[in-house]
């Protein structure tokens, strides 16, 4: 088990791709694209929009399911295990994922959201934005933390683990959460409704995943690496052809506002860096490595923001406010994500000498 979790390991911490690499400039491409189509063709996007059954809207779900499948293919529950190796990293990474990031988000958009910006944001869709920015929040990072970890030399192995650990709670955890953030929000969500999402967006896309992952071992690691090379640009097209038909619905409240984009962004700006701070600052105090505090950091400060889009769509539909704030974290994640890196790999000096044993 432990030789199949270091080539998984190796694997799915493989260097950015092109699409990965660039992910903020197709989303601003896809914002202009869909909002252009929208005005062109408002019928067309009606009728997409009403494609449903049971509130779902059947090609976004089709489409969130491959951006989904994919990522989680790559997920070894197997290295659960390995979470013996470094309890104090796992431990700030909980503490961090589940106890403060939540939270703080949710604190942070009624600050800025309902107190600050309110003024310059439409009053009717303020609840929205902040479901969003709690939904952003909620779920932590599956695929991209990979890509982050390697980059600053991260054990693979403690990246591995910490996202089937967070995998394997979000399973449980994701719809009492945000039910719960919601609620002292002030924000009623069904929670029929919550749990379909949760059903169709997290249980059966890794019940899925982890068959496909099966089938695919049962073929040996070579069959496993070129079915990943294969489907990887599958997760990123179809979350680039899910902004599209998004930013088709929200153009005219765009075109009316353009500066909500940019507010949205704050609140998204400061969780990043106060929650991969605080979790870098915590593993240096418990006594951990610099490569097991650089991916515990990391996970602290992305999003599985796939997942937020498939909520926040499912809950508040394609026109909402707070679809729009989910993708503001699509928008914002490559570039930010990427100073963060930048930061911890120059702080290892400072990392290293204050550690404690």
């Amino acid at each position: 088990m432990t030789m199949q979790c270091e080539v998984t390991a190796k694997q799915a911490g493989a260097p950015m791709s092109v699409f990965e690499r660039y992910l903020t400039v197709w989303v601003f491409l896809c914002i202009v694209t869909g909002i252009g189509l929208g005005q062109m063709a408002p019928g067309v996007f009606q009728t997409i929009g009403r494609m449903e059954v049971a509130k779902v809207n059947l090609p976004v779900g089709l489409l969130i399911w491959v951006m989904i499948i994919p990522m989680l293919v790559k997920v070894d529950f197997g290295a659960l295990h390995e979470v013996r190796q470094h309890m104090k990293g796992i431990g700030v990474t909980l503490f961090v994922n589940w106890l403060v990031k939540p939270f703080t988000m949710a604190f942070l958009g009624w600050i800025f959201i309902r107190q600050l910006f309110a003024p310059l944001l439409p009053a009717d869709q303020l609840d929205s934005y902040i479901a969003g920015l709690i939904l952003l929040a909620a779920a932590p990072c599956t695929a991209m933390v990979f890509v982050w970890s390697r980059l600053t030399g991260g054990d693979p192995l403690f990246t591995l683990s910490q996202v089937a650990l967070n995998d394997s709670i979000m399973v449980v955890a994701f719809a009492p959460l945000v039910a719960f953030l919601l609620g002292i929000s002030a924000i009623t969500v069904p929670w029929d409704t919550l749990l379909t999402s949760v059903v169709l967006y997290i249980v059966i896309p890794v019940i899925l995943a982890q068959v496909w992952r099966r089938l695919l071992l049962i073929k040996g690691q070579g069959a496993f690496d070129v079915a990943m090379e294969r489907i990887g640009p599958w997760s990123i097209a179809a979350l680039l052809a899910t902004l599209v038909l998004l930013f088709a619905f929200q153009g005219e409240a765009i075109l009316k506002q353009p500066l909500v984009i940019a507010l949205l962004a704050v609140p998204i700006l400061i969780q990043v860096f106060f929650n991969s701070a605080l979790a870098y600052w915590l593993n240096r105090a418990v006594g951990e490595k610099h490569n097991i505090a650089c991916p515990s950091a990391l996970i602290g400060a992305s999003n599985f923001f796939e997942l937020a889009v498939a909520a926040a769509i499912s809950l508040f539909g394609f026109q909402s406010g707070a679809a729009l704030a989910t993708v503001v974290g699509v928008l914002i994640e490559v570039p930010v994500m990427l100073l963060v890196v930048y930061i911890v790999n120059h702080s290892r000096g400072w990392y290293e000498r204050g550690q404690t044993s």
